[in-house]
């Protein structure tokens, strides 16, 4: 795929428009995270206690089991879903960023951030319970299970936050589903060509 000059006009204007649609959505979304989390996060809970609300750039966690005057920590939800401004940027930087087919393949692109974000918010949350709560963290995680949910939010917050618009941009970026379609087509004609080869008669 041969870059264009335009590219870069055309991946700015999409950054700049998905950042006003990023400040304006983004208590929705982070409700819509906070309610999806928290019903993934209680599938593995015994009791399910836990509580999450959304205020702007922020995810509150309560549980149940908790004293109803202990305080709510508070998770930065803007570090979990900012990518989304990245993601927009890779797509319109494409010619013909209106074309059904690739509306369609970005729609598909944006659900997948969708879940790498409220997973993302899990790990946040486990560490949380695992790392920030003192004595209560302790008696409720051992040593390896801190580790692996404080490592897997720091794994997002230092590469993953950034790799996982590319990563999902890559596969369905236009260049390569066109390349797959015409890949497609010239081996169609080759097996046509066996095949009209095949049936002529021999001398």
């Amino acid at each position: 795929m041969r870059p264009e000059p335009r590219a870069g006009l055309r991946a700015l204007a999409g950054f700049l428009a998905a950042l006003a649609i990023w400040f304006t959505l983004s208590l929705p979304y982070e409700k819509a995270l906070a309610f999806s989390a928290e019903l993934l996060i209680r599938l593995f809970e015994s009791p399910a206690a836990t509580r999450l609300s959304a205020q702007r750039g922020e995810i509150l966690v309560t549980r149940s089991d908790w004293p109803p005057s202990a305080p709510s920590p508070g998770l930065p939800a803007e570090d979990v879903h900012f990518n989304f401004v990245l993601l927009v940027a890779l797509f319109a930087a494409e010619r013909g960023t209106w074309r059904l087919d690739r509306v369609a393949r970005f729609g598909i692109a944006c659900l997948i951030l969708y879940f790498v974000h409220v997973t993302a918010l899990v790990f946040d949350l486990e560490a949380l319970y695992a790392t920030r709560l003192g004595s209560w963290s302790r008696s409720h995680f051992g040593p390896v299970a801190r580790n692996l949910c404080a490592g897997g939010y720091h794994f997002y917050l230092v590469a993953g936050r950034f790799a996982a618009p590319f990563a999902i941009w890559w596969p369905l970026r236009a260049g390569r589903a066109e390349e797959g379609a015409g890949t497609a087509r010239q081996r169609r004609r080759q097996s046509g060509r066996q095949a009209g080869e095949s049936a002529r008669p021999s001398a």
